[in-house]
């Protein structure tokens, strides 16, 4: 069973990609997390639970739903991880979050795909060909991912040390409280008031009203409004007008991927 949250694609299409190979079911947490649906999931198959990374950690909103959410059946879970280069403490998050719902922790893989984070200068724009070196590159790694689950062996990442442990773990407290903050986020006249933006937002966090979006807080910086505006109408402060809103449909079809994979 492959479980995934994507903002801007780039965990959907590894999650989905991992599921044609295997031949695995494949769901997408958005609606669970935004309706707070703890429906326990069985699966007689390793559960794969696929994130993007914020904040060198796995984003807290997915943290705080794998923690209530009841897992039957198997007892074997890897986490596939995506991100700009580095995946932090994800993996070291990962074990003990499976550890505590007394699953068997089989490693976890960390996959390099174009950045999505415009809203910072931090981190520059991921050129065209680069975006596709990236995906291409993590299609070959997502069928040697693929290979090591069917024989149910470990996937292995490289080590977690503990200064890695001992910064990122306040930092992403202090980041997430204070520095992500949403009322810099706004619409030009673009907008047609189509609510996607609300309707992908992860934690709740876009209303509508009058027909536009206003953003409140808490804000996770997933990047889903900005990357998904069919219009492009949505900006940052004065960061992201001249910046590329990267979403990965613009460089593979993930329409026809979710058509092909194969579903039982």
């Amino acid at each position: 069973m492959i479980l995934f949250y994507s903002a801007s694609g780039n965990t959907e299409y590894v999650a989905r990609t991992l599921a044609k190979t295997l031949g695995d079911e494949c769901i997408d947490l958005l609606d669970r997390i935004k309706k707070s649906d703890f429906t326990r999931i069985y699966s007689k198959k390793p559960f794969v639970i696929c994130t993007p990374v914020y904040v060198c950690d796995m984003p807290f909103f997915i943290r705080n739903y794998i923690k209530k959410l009841p897992f039957r059946g198997s007892r074997e879970v890897y986490y596939v991880f995506t991100s700009g280069g580095y995946a932090g403490i994800s993996g070291w998050s990962a074990k003990k979050l499976t550890k505590r719902k007394n699953m068997i922790y089989k490693g976890h893989a960390e996959l390099k795909m174009p950045s999505n984070n415009i809203v910072s200068n931090a981190y520059p724009d991921t050129e065209p060909e680069e975006c596709l070196k990236r995906i291409k590159d993590c299609t070959a790694k997502a069928a040697e991912i693929a290979d090591t689950i069917r024989q149910h062996g470990r996937l292995r990442a490289r080590h977690i040390f503990l200064f890695e442990k001992a910064i990122a773990v306040p930092v992403g407290y202090y980041w997430i409280r204070y520095k992500q903050p949403s009322k810099d986020f706004y619409t030009t006249d673009k907008c047609v008031g189509c609510g996607k933006c609300s309707r992908l937002c992860p934690v709740n966090n876009i209303e509508m009203y009058k027909k536009r979006p206003v953003w409140k807080a808490p804000c996770a910086h997933c990047m889903a409004c900005i990357s998904n505006c069919p219009f492009e109408a949505i900006e940052y402060a004065d960061i992201t007008q001249k910046k590329i809103k990267y979403n990965i449909s613009k460089y593979t079809d993930m329409t026809k991927l979710r058509k092909s994979q194969t579903r039982r």
